[in-house]
């Protein structure tokens, strides 16, 4: 016998081969989930055809994600369109902002299954978070009169937004729902401007 080791058999793999194989996985899960939300929607979508749709298990799925509603979370991508920063007046910011999340909330499904994830499930609510912290905030730095206000000031803007579309569009609410868009922004648009634009109290 000589002292050469025995090399590697098929079972044996690496902690970087590891790695890798479990960094597909999660791509596979999240390009299926992402084709089979936007065929079903959210509450037709199953993690059984999901992971079918993938090739793997379904205890694979639960594994890396928990369950729909956080794979929902890690799975889609929220692109708000906000109009450009540098192209609003800071005199009607407030009703340009709420008329185009009502456009945005009456043509996105995705967004409303989003918001009914985020109020009950902990990555639902940190996508919610991450969408308004890095697409709201760059607006509200355009417009607000007091840097160190502006976190407070834009989450001020998007409690009045999330919460219309929580009472007309998730809730439900017959009043909400039968507003027509342009009493919404009537009511909410100079809400949400004082909330921007004036000083401090």
């Amino acid at each position: 016998m000589n002292g050469t080791p025995p090399a590697p058999g098929p079972t044996t793999s690496s902690p970087s081969a590891r790695a890798r194989r479990s960094e597909a996985t999660r791509d596979a899960i999240l390009v299926a989930a992402r084709e089979r939300f936007a065929a079903d929607g959210y509450e037709r979508a199953t993690i059984r055809a999901i992971a079918k749709d993938a090739n793997i298990d379904p205890s694979m799925v639960m594994r890396y994600y928990g369950n729909k509603e956080g794979l929902f979370a890690a799975a889609v991508t929220v692109d708000l369109r906000l109009p450009d920063a540098g192209g609003l007046s800071s005199r009607d910011v407030g009703a340009v902002l709420v008329r185009h999340f009502l456009d945005m909330w009456e043509d996105d499904e995705v967004l409303t299954a989003l918001l009914r994830v985020g109020a009950t499930n902990q990555a639902g609510a940190e996508r919610m978070q991450g969408i308004f912290r890095d697409q709201l905030l760059p607006v509200a730095r355009r417009v607000c009169p007091d840097p160190e206000q502006i976190p407070a000031r834009a989450a001020l803007a998007a409690s009045q937004l999330l919460g219309l579309a929580l009472t007309r569009y998730v809730l439900r609410i017959p009043p909400a729902v039968a507003l027509h868009p342009e009493e919404i922004v009537a009511w909410l648009g100079p809400t949400v401007q004082r909330y921007l634009t004036a000083p401090s109290p």
